[in-house]
């Protein structure tokens, strides 16, 4: 090729001689590889890479082309697709080192230029962080991922319609359960793919031209990968080095703050799509049992989201407990569990407006569990019938909901407590006994007992202290003292004594309120009447007399003016009549009374502080000392004079008895399975929500065997027996009616005409054919 340069003049005549003509002097050149030739964008981007990749990026020549950029930004396009043409091929040639300095000069432009321009540069961008993430290679992998993180940081001046992150989502999840077989590789791997989830969310969570990060596609992709990790145990030998224990972090580390930014960013229409691959992630890898991780997973969830979105997440938990209502107890125990720490933790927000929903929920659980295992199947839906139940299971799976509920009750507003309490004996299947949920001002912390204890919630509970079941009546008893209790006096009154100062129990007590005073006038003989009846019931025990003991102490102290002093002596010295006259009372019931009557006059006339009352109530408690000793607390409540169950286990098996059917108590059963709900607290840590769930477990129970009793009877016992249990029921009126009846029936019957032999009966109008007696069938019931 030739290459024409400047004319230059000949001289006339020729070359040879003096001509003035101009001459034209060519000189060949080889210009196929010329710089001068390529466009300059082209001539930047190649002055940028060194002769020796090692070098590293020529940074004079990186800041020609970034001022480049700049200066003509249409070009950025073209710069953006020539270097992803140079890394392609440097990629196929294996030649790494200039592939790093290709991605660190896009980095820069990114940095750089955030012109309207920017889009088209963007997607080549991406198109070689797409190129080096499908890379084989470890390195590029990571080289790759952190390239994106950078651009993610970087917000952009325009906004993009088309760009798409799905495949970014779907590696970086790949990425993130990597089996790489180096496992320092293995680990940088997931780390790079932990890290480029984050930065696809930080991407694509607050633009909303792009796709919705939040959808289900996204998220079933995202959490599930978080959580694998969040759940991988660290076996990595960090470096002794101190620089190194610096900067190096962990992949579970690195996990719990990606997940926690992921949570932290979630709006209240997203929460459920965080939530649920949570909770399918844990189905399907069978992570309820153990709870631990369970556990951990939704404490980082209920500390990240924002807190008035905290019901959402125990909303979701509740509903699926109730979709693995047929599962396992085990799983159905670990889900509850999780409530109940979520609910804990949630005590500082808000459970929002479905307060009442959730406790039916949680009893509906108990009340399932309860069933599960007094029939000993799930039922026959969905092939669940075949599975075994186990019986120390739901019990341990009775005591949790017992507990959340518990828990759910501590987080809700004292106004609120009232209405879950009326709420759960509302549930409770006592036939004629409906109380309204009205609402209350004030919770149980409050000083006003008034509003405390309103006649809508009184009513009911102190109905459960006339029920048969001895241990109700003793959770009933509890619920009053925890309420009426407002200055921690309780457990100054127990065990039950004489004492002979009760300036050594320290009791605080206070003036006596309007509204104390209110509250006994309208409700005190209420109350009197029932302690009266609860004394008179044969099955209560050494622990009711101490409950009931307590009660009177606290009334005395926390409600007592001098009216209702007099009233609470004169039902004390009722119930000393009461135990004199009642003789069908048990003789250690009836000691009991006396006992009790006994240590509480003693404690309120030394409140009263009249010396002559004092006086007498001394001396009669001494002449019990020298002739009655029975009849004093010291001797009848006290368990010296029981016989204690764990000392005769020890000396049986001592002797070489097997005693663990002796652990379990003795109830009368007539057939069939019965079942007794024991649950150990004490009363400091027994709120009153607790309390009145074992109510609602216990009534239930009770409820249900009568049901079974009775269908039992009617299916097994003779007709004689069913026809006398009837008759007994049938009340006088209308046993007079049914003989009034019977009696016009004899009498139409006799005016009959008797039955022809051949068997028609004439009555003037024809003739009728009847069936004789042998031919007619009756009832099996009616046979005798």
């Amino acid at each position: 090729m030739w290459w024409r340069f400047p004319l230059e003049p000949y001289p006339l005549g020729g070359p040879g001689k003096h001509s003035r003509h101009l001459r034209i002097r060519f000189r060949p050149c080889v210009c196929g590889c010329c710089g001068a030739l390529r466009p300059r964008y082209k001539r930047l981007v190649d002055n940028i890479f060194p002769e020796d990749p090692e070098d590293g990026l020529v940074k004079a020549n990186m800041e020609k082309l970034t001022f480049y950029a700049l200066s003509a930004p249409e070009k950025l396009d073209r710069i953006g697709a020539y270097l992803s043409e140079r890394l392609s091929r440097d990629v196929a040639r294996h030649r790494y080192g200039y592939v790093c300095i290709a991605m660190e000069a896009l980095d820069q432009l990114l940095m750089a230029c955030h012109c309207q321009s920017i889009n088209l540069f963007v997607e080549s961008f991406l198109t070689m962080v797409r190129k080096l993430l499908e890379a084989d290679k470890p390195n590029l992998q990571i080289l790759g991922t952190n390239s994106f993180v950078k651009f993610a940081n970087i917000e952009e001046d325009t906004a993009s319609y088309h760009r798409s992150y799905d495949f970014f989502v779907s590696r970086f999840s790949e990425m993130c359960h990597s089996s790489y077989e180096d496992p320092d590789s293995r680990t940088k791997i997931r780390m790079a793919g932990i890290r480029g989830l984050q930065g696809v969310v930080r991407k694509t969570v607050n633009d909303e031209l792009q796709a919705n990060i939040w959808d289900p596609q996204h998220m079933d992709k995202i959490v599930p990968s978080l959580l694998f990790n969040l759940q991988q145990e660290e076996g990595i030998e960090r470096s002794p080095s101190p620089e190194t224990e610096k900067e190096k972090e962990s992949p579970v580390e690195l996990t719990e703050r990606c997940f926690r930014e992921l949570l932290g960013r979630a709006a209240y229409d997203n929460i459920k799509n965080a939530v649920k691959p949570v909770l399918m992630h844990l189905d399907n890898h069978s992570l309820w049992e153990s709870k631990t991780f369970a556990v951990r997973c939704f404490t980082i969830i209920m500390y990240s989201i924002q807190s008035q979105h905290s019901h959402l997440v125990i909303q979701q938990l509740l509903g699926h407990l109730d979709a693995n209502s047929k599962n396992s107890a085990r799983v159905r125990a670990g889900i509850v569990e999780v409530i109940s720490e979520a609910a804990v933790i949630e005590a500082s927000g808000s459970i929002g407006p479905t307060v009442l929903e959730v406790f039916n929920t949680l009893l509906k659980q108990l009340r399932l569990s309860v069933d599960y295992e007094l029939t000993g199947s799930y039922d026959s839906f969905a092939n669940m019938g075949s599975k075994v139940i186990k019986v120390h299971e739901e019990r341990q799976l009775q005591e949790a909901v017992i507990k959340t509920i518990g828990s759910f009750a501590n987080t809700l507003p004292t106004y609120q407590r009232s209405e879950v309490m009326l709420f759960i004996i509302g549930k409770i299947p006592v036939p004629g006994m409906y109380p309204a949920l009205g609402s209350v001002t004030a919770g149980f912390q409050s000083t006003n007992i008034l509003t405390a204890l309103p006649t809508s919630f009184l009513d009911p509970l102190l109905s459960f202290t006339l029920m048969e079941d001895a241990e109700i009546r003793l959770l009933v008893l509890d619920i009053l003292i925890s309420i009426i209790d407002r200055h921690d006096n309780r457990h100054k009154f127990s065990p039950v004594r004489i004492i002979s100062d009760i300036s050594v129990l320290k009791l605080k007590v206070d003036k006596c309120s309007r509204q104390d005073n209110l509250f006994m006038k309208k409700h005190s003989q209420r109350l009197y009447r029932h302690i009266y009846l609860a004394c008179k019931e044969e099955s209560s025990v050494q622990r009711h007399f101490e409950s009931l003991h307590t009660l009177l102490g606290l009334i005395c102290v926390e409600l007592a003016n001098e009216e209702v002093v007099v009233d609470l002596i004169r039902l004390a010295l009722a119930l000393q009549d009461l135990a004199l006259t009642e003789e069908a009372l048990p003789v250690y019931n009836r000691c009991a009374i006396h006992a009790l009557s006994a240590a509480y006059l003693n404690l309120i006339s030394q409140l009263t502080t009249v010396p002559t009352f004092c006086q007498h109530v001394h001396e009669v408690i001494e002449s019990r000392k020298k002739l009655v000793p029975f009849l004093l607390p010291e001797d009848v409540l006290v368990e010296k004079v029981l016989f204690v169950q764990a000392k005769i286990a020890e000396m049986l098996g001592g002797s070489g008895y097997n005693t663990e059917r002796l652990a379990t108590p003795y109830i009368p059963q007539i057939t069939g399975l019965t079942l007794s709900l024991s649950f150990k607290y004490t009363e400091t840590e027994c709120p009153v929500i607790f309390l009145l769930v074992l109510i609602y477990v216990n009534v239930e129970e009770l409820e249900r065997e009568r049901r079974r009793q009775v269908v039992e009877r009617f299916q097994t016992a003779p007709f004689e027996e069913i026809a006398a249990h009837c008759g007994a029921r049938v009340s006088p009126m209308l046993s007079h009616v049914i003989d009034t009846c019977s009696i016009s029936l004899s009498l139409s019957l006799l005016d009959r005409p008797p039955p022809s032999p051949s068997g028609s009966v004439g009555n003037g109008h024809g003739r009728s054919h009847s069936v004789p007696v042998y031919e007619m069938k009756f009832p099996d019931l009616c046979v005798y």
